[in-house]
């Protein structure tokens, strides 16, 4: 793999995704995962054990919470995100420990501090919609780089889409790069996250945005 994907996404667009326990999801943009591109379940036989994150608990419980799932023990969702991206991220010598991998995790997410920067540029939760070039440019101006955004289309008879993932791109030497897919390289098999019936895709630039701040 060449590049790392981290991406966060929003609750409360995961929670109108998904028929699920999902109930009160957090107001702020929590983690989905980690994610080498072109890699997956890199070896069956390293199975996730919690107790070596257990210094990392209460940070991931509040940063990387599993919002379908309600329940503060569920570990299930570390577990797939380990099993599934963490044991081939390992194959980079800061990454090759669950604590190291759920550990730096943790600290992209501080540095990168999606939340503060949203707000900086004045784009919160709200009933009205925002332009998808808008939330772009803004990202763009604070990181010096292109994430990847993805939405929820518009459901029958809506005109807007509903802003679900924003997914940033890092070298192995974990420093920011643009997200754009590089000539010839094939695209990563993230492109879209099936939850439920609803699926993120990469949002469109033309349509209105919502950015919801409560489950309808």
């Amino acid at each position: 793999w060449k590049k790392l994907y981290f991406a966060h996404h929003w609750p409360v667009t995961v929670c109108k995704m998904d028929a699920n326990d999902c109930h009160d999801p957090p107001e702020y943009w929590t983690i989905h995962g980690l994610w080498p591109d072109r890699a997956e379940d890199c070896n069956r036989t390293w199975h996730f054990n919690v107790t070596e994150i257990k210094d990392l608990m209460s940070d991931m419980r509040h940063y990387w919470p599993d919002v379908l799932h309600s329940s503060l023990n569920r570990t299930q969702f570390w577990k797939h995100e380990w099993e599934k991206h963490g044991t081939c991220a390992a194959s980079l010598e800061i990454l090759n420990s669950q604590k190291k991998y759920f550990g730096k995790a943790l600290e992209l997410y501080q540095h990168i501090d999606l939340n503060g920067c949203l707000l900086k540029a004045g784009i919160k939760p709200s009933s009205s919609y925002y332009k998808m070039t808008a939330i772009k440019e803004a990202l763009t101006r604070f990181y010096g780089v292109t994430p990847k955004i993805q939405c929820l289309p518009p459901e029958e008879g809506e005109e807007a889409q509903t802003i679900g993932q924003i997914e940033f791109c890092f070298t192995k030497e974990l420093q920011l790069v643009n997200c754009k897919t590089l000539e010839g390289e094939s695209h990563p098999m993230q492109t879209h996250q099936k939850l439920g019936t609803s699926e993120l895709s990469v949002c469109n630039d033309t349509l209105p945005t919502y950015y919801p701040s409560e489950v309808q």
